[in-house]
């Protein structure tokens, strides 16, 4: 499935135009269903276009906001992804907006699997819209290569003790990642640029970004800068 790829001069372009959007697709969703889900993703880039996705005038309480992951620590770490989200999009939204996290008490995720399965079946399904980031190494959400994409979960998520990484992980599964209504990807830096240059030109069926692209039926939005 091939990738539609934006590209903004800056990181305040491309943060509006995720933001619109964003906001367009959930809408969309919202014009056919009472409730929506939107999927985010963690790490430092969704700091700099989530506050403008918040300043977009959506009935907030009919979205649940998500995880595409989470690191297994606690949620008021600074490696949390509940923490960041927390700060840069909860934050500017109204109180009542609705939020599922995918941290539990239990002292690892591969023990929290069932219970967040549950958690996560509770929301309005399919996805609304996902969000992803891009590793250097073409992972998506915490799904790495490596890993076989046909037996990765038959849950909505999946634990995961990644390759190079201090902490295990929580990860929604590629199906229901796949299963999206709408799919974005937001992406900064010369190497996740040429990466994408690669699969777009030649898929590398070793990669979980392309895995996505050949689970889904639908086009995958690229939001990129042309510069670092």
């Amino acid at each position: 499935m091939p990738l539609q790829r934006k590209v903004f001069p800056d990181i305040e372009s491309l943060g509006q135009g995720f933001a619109d959007f964003a906001a367009t697709a959930l809408k969309n969703t919202l014009s056919r269903k009472p409730q929506a889900t939107l999927v985010v993703p963690g790490g430092s880039t969704p700091c700099h276009y989530l506050p403008a996705l918040a300043k977009c005038k959506l009935p907030w309480d009919r979205i649940t906001v998500t995880l595409s992951d989470e690191r297994w620590v606690d949620v008021n770490d600074d490696q949390s992804n509940e923490k960041l989200i927390k700060q840069h999009l909860l934050s500017h939204l109204p109180a009542n907006t609705p939020f599922i996290g995918l941290k539990t008490a239990h002292d690892n995720p591969f023990d929290a699997i069932e219970t967040l399965h549950q958690r996560l079946d509770s929301l309005p399904l399919p996805v609304g819209l996902t969000v992803l980031g891009l590793g250097e190494d073409g992972h998506i959400a915490s799904l790495f290569p490596g890993m076989n994409p046909d037996v990765l979960s038959t849950h909505h998520c999946i634990a995961v003790a990644p390759p190079i990484a201090p902490s295990l992980r929580m990860s929604l599964s590629l199906e229901m990642l796949a299963s999206s209504e709408q799919i974005a990807l937001v992406v900064t830096g010369e190497k996740k640029r040429r990466l994408l240059d690669r699969i777009s030109e030649k898929p590398d069926v070793e990669l979980p970004i392309v895995w996505l692209m050949q689970h889904t039926r639908l086009q995958v939005a690229v939001f990129e800068t042309d510069r670092d």
